[in-house]
């Protein structure tokens, strides 16, 4: 009887462990749409938008292009969702300065903050920011579908509220005499665009820290507040 109960028993185990399997299968590699956009984000940043194939990125996941085509139903929507999700990546990036910066001394002191969190972030997602700045070129050539035309407004629109955070800080910046009164709108481009030129002479170094691209971050940062400030200096 004993011996019978065991059997039963390690039947009725192999039975769950089956039904278990059965209801969660693996997924096969390339088959997680996070994994096609990192897949797509790092073929769009070495290759280019127009070059990078839909096959490309289904060669660097090791699958089928129907895996891709399960998710996107074409390159360019593709390539709207890494665009997409570097914004998101640079929102989350600054928004402890932001919220530090109500508190600073002086509006350039916050400035300064929301200015070192950006290049960090340039820095640390430098793969996905790099199709944000590719982003200008297809939005103006490549959204021909009515669907594609209403992400790629919707796309600016999160370029635009990216700069607003800025441009309100160089605002009070200039209400407190912290910094000199200047266009608001052409600085806060001139500051965005010098620090995501970091796109084309920035490589990560092997073995590279968070602690060595916050020191770059203060390198690329201390010219562009020197503009700010003209004669006067600041510290960072």
């Amino acid at each position: 009887m004993a011996g019978e109960a065991k059997t039963a028993a390690k039947k009725a185990a192999k039975k769950s462990a089956a039904k278990k399997a059965k209801r969660a299968p693996p997924r096969p590699k390339g088959w997680q749409k996070e994994e096609v956009i990192a897949a797509a984000a790092q073929c769009f940043m070495e290759r280019g938008f127009h070059v990078t194939t839909v096959d490309d990125v289904a060669r660097r996941l090791g699958c089928t292009k129907g895996r891709i085509y399960h998710h996107y139903a074409s390159k360019t929507d593709l390539f709207f969702d890494v665009h997409r999700e570097g914004m998101r990546r640079l929102f989350d990036a600054i928004a402890p300065a932001v919220s530090a910066a109500g508190r600073a001394r002086t509006g350039l002191e916050g400035l300064v903050m929301l200015l070192l969190a950006h290049a960090e972030a340039m820095l640390e997602h430098h793969v996905y920011e790099n199709v944000v700045a590719q982003g200008v070129q297809v939005h103006r050539f490549d959204a021909v579908t009515p669907d594609q035309r209403g992400t790629m407004r919707a796309l600016i629109a999160s370029r635009d509220d990216f700069e607003d955070l800025f441009k309100h800080q160089i605002r009070a910046a200039i209400a407190d005499g912290s910094m000199r009164a200047m266009d608001v709108s052409v600085t806060s481009k001139i500051l965005l665009g010098g620090l995501q030129w970091s796109i084309y002479w920035y490589r990560p170094r092997a073995g590279e820290t968070a602690e060595d691209r916050a020191r770059l971050a203060h390198r690329m940062v201390e010219p562009l507040v020197g503009g700010l400030i003209g004669e006067r200096r600041t510290e960072m």
